[in-house]
């Protein structure tokens, strides 16, 4: 699930070259961006919409035990489809055993107002060693998006096909993580991570655990990373995924 919102999947082209190649690896551009469709009434959009059509993908694609990764806003709706089957499937026997095995979510904010505020006191940091406005975004994006010379070009191409209509954090700006009801099902094991140098910052990705209704929640730091950390160290990152995968394949 990629970013954005409506930052669509090619940016997350890349990790078909680190994960595993006996994994299938579905990709999918969100309503509003990219290869799909873009209403222009933002009451099409939703986080809760959003949940709804991942259900449908994968109802639609028969994919019924798989791995869930998320990055920044797809983290949020990863969590809040597990947070959805867990609530549903209260009083199943097996829960959702049958489904999900786990999920990534990889520097997704547990809270919008929080890394918006994190994300300012950063910006204010680079005002006060250089005012130069002109080249604040790219000296930002250098230090805490995507730590190479220049934006790589999965990167770019993702940008190019952005949405228009629903977008930004501004769309999403009261967004909190909540525990799912105590009648809840367990949801599956989690790993939260970050870059070192993320604008997602280590209190707002460490917050994940106290949301979940178990204590098989990881949190793990990339080392020389920051927002992109598959386009920055991709085998490290890989790694990582192919581990944590691979330990809950059953």
């Amino acid at each position: 699930l990629h970013g954005g919102p409506s930052i669509p999947s090619e940016y997350l082209y890349p990790m078909v070259e680190h994960v595993s190649p006996n994994r299938s690896i579905v990709f999918f551009d969100q309503l509003g961006c990219g290869k799909s469709s873009m209403p222009g009434d933002i009451n099409a959009y939703s986080i809760e919409k959003a949940v709804d059509d991942l259900e449908v993908v994968l109802k639609n694609l028969g994919i019924r035990r798989f791995h869930l990764y998320g990055h920044s806003y797809g983290g949020i709706l990863a969590f809040e489809y597990i947070k959805r089957v867990a609530e549903r499937e209260a009083n199943h026997e097996h829960g959702n055993k049958k489904g999900c095995l786990s999920v990534v979510l990889s520097s997704a904010p547990f809270s919008i107002q929080m890394v918006e505020e994190e994300t300012e006191a950063l910006l204010d940091d680079l005002r006060k060693s250089d005012n130069d406005a002109s080249t604040l975004d790219e000296r930002f994006r250098i230090k805490h998006q995507c730590r190479t010379k220049y934006m790589p070009a999965p990167l770019v191409d993702a940008f190019k096909h952005a949405g228009t209509v629903w977008k930004d954090t501004s769309v999403i700006q009261d967004y909190v993580a909540t525990v799912p009801s105590e009648q809840a099902s367990n949801m599956c094991p989690a790993l939260a991570m970050r870059g070192e140098h993320d604008f997602v910052s280590e209190k707002c990705i460490a917050e994940w655990r106290g949301v979940f209704n178990h204590d098989r929640v990881e949190v793990r730091t990339l080392e020389g990373c920051s927002h992109h950390g598959l386009l920055e160290r991709g085998t490290l990152y890989g790694e990582i995924l192919n581990e944590f995968f691979s330990k809950h394949d059953q």
